[in-house]
């Protein structure tokens, strides 16, 4: 099975790389370039980058996973329909943005409808199908929250979409932070396999594949990503990336290891959070600029040593994480 996630993983990154070249015509076409605001002095230069980069790794993977499903590939299915579903709200925000040449797409009502639709209808199909189990990290036990379930996992939707979102703001940053999540989920849902009824197992195994199907995608469009990047993926690929992160979480019971694996989006949103609530009771700022990534960049740290900065911090904290899993 493991040669089946490597071929599905070599196959959705060649797809990628060839898709990318109508995915530069089309960017090009409708002009999407990035508008940068103009307080972020140190990204002047990337006025005019192009932009609705996610199409890049979207559209490779669902088709890549589609062709590599097996059997009770209900979980996969969900699970792709939600990435298609929150990269399709963060197209039509990003297209607006384009189309108006603004920095300013949907209205904040309008995405946290569009962010809260799509949850409250997964939340639902949770609590009547999965169950309102909760695994708990480390062990083998669970516990059950019953209805809540469904507020929790609306939360859960909400907050880590936002988070993604949120640490878009370097070249590569969100692509090697999502990368670093998605990579060594896997692996923990691999050693978990294992206590897992056949029926349950097969939902496991097609999300796996679909994990190193999403995996492929990301390190082709790092290949344009990375700084300085060629590409942006827009509020297209992290909406999508978010989403696509709570889903696996969510449908595999392990919604604890979002703020484990997934501590740089922790940190990045707190930053945010903090930042707001401290300038509103004093109108001073605790970081130069929020998310934390920015301060560092502002604090004269180059973008490349941040990115690294983060997805090794990331990527030591997982690979303890995962070893806590084998003791």
């Amino acid at each position: 099975m493991f040669l089946k996630y490597i071929f599905a993983f070599l196959v959705s990154f060649g797809l990628s790389m060839l898709f990318s070249k109508f995915v530069f015509m089309f960017v090009n076409k409708i002009k999407a370039k990035q508008t940068i605001l103009h307080y972020v002095k140190e990204h002047e230069q990337k006025q005019g980058t192009p932009t609705l980069g996610g199409l890049m790794f979207i559209l490779p993977t669902i088709v890549t996973a589609l062709i590599f499903y097996t059997q009770d590939y209900m979980f996969g299915i969900i699970s792709l329909a939600v990435f298609f579903a929150y990269g399709l709200l963060g197209f039509l925000d990003d297209f607006i943005k384009v189309h108006y040449k603004q920095n300013l797409g949907l209205r904040a009502y309008q995405k946290i409808l569009g962010q809260l639709g799509i949850a409250l209808v997964i939340a639902i199909f949770v609590y009547k199908v999965v169950g309102s189990e909760i695994l708990i990290p480390f062990s083998n036990t669970s516990f059950d929250i019953g209805f809540w379930i469904i507020p929790l996992v609306v939360f859960v939707y909400i907050a880590t979409v936002n988070s993604v979102n949120l640490i878009d703001g370097l070249d590569g940053l969100c692509s090697a932070s999502s990368i670093n999540f998605v990579f060594f989920f896997s692996i923990i849902l691999t050693l978990s396999m294992a206590n897992m009824v056949s029926t349950n197992l097969a939902e496991m195994q097609n999300l796996l594949i679909t994990n190193y199907c999403l995996l492929g995608g990301l390190f082709a469009f790092l290949f344009f990503n990375s700084f300085p990047a060629k590409i942006f993926m827009g509020d297209t690929g992290s909406l999508a990336l978010g989403g696509y992160i709570a889903s696996i979480s969510i449908l595999t019971k392990n919604i604890l290891l979002i703020p484990l694996l997934g501590f740089v989006f922790v940190i990045t949103t707190i930053s945010d959070i903090l930042q707001v609530l401290y300038y509103k009771k004093t109108k001073k700022r605790i970081f130069k600029m929020a998310p934390l990534h920015h301060h560092f960049q502002m604090s004269g740290v180059h973008e490349n040593k941040v990115v690294f900065s983060y997805f090794l911090v990331g990527f030591i904290l997982n690979l303890v994480i995962t070893a806590l899993y084998i003791i």
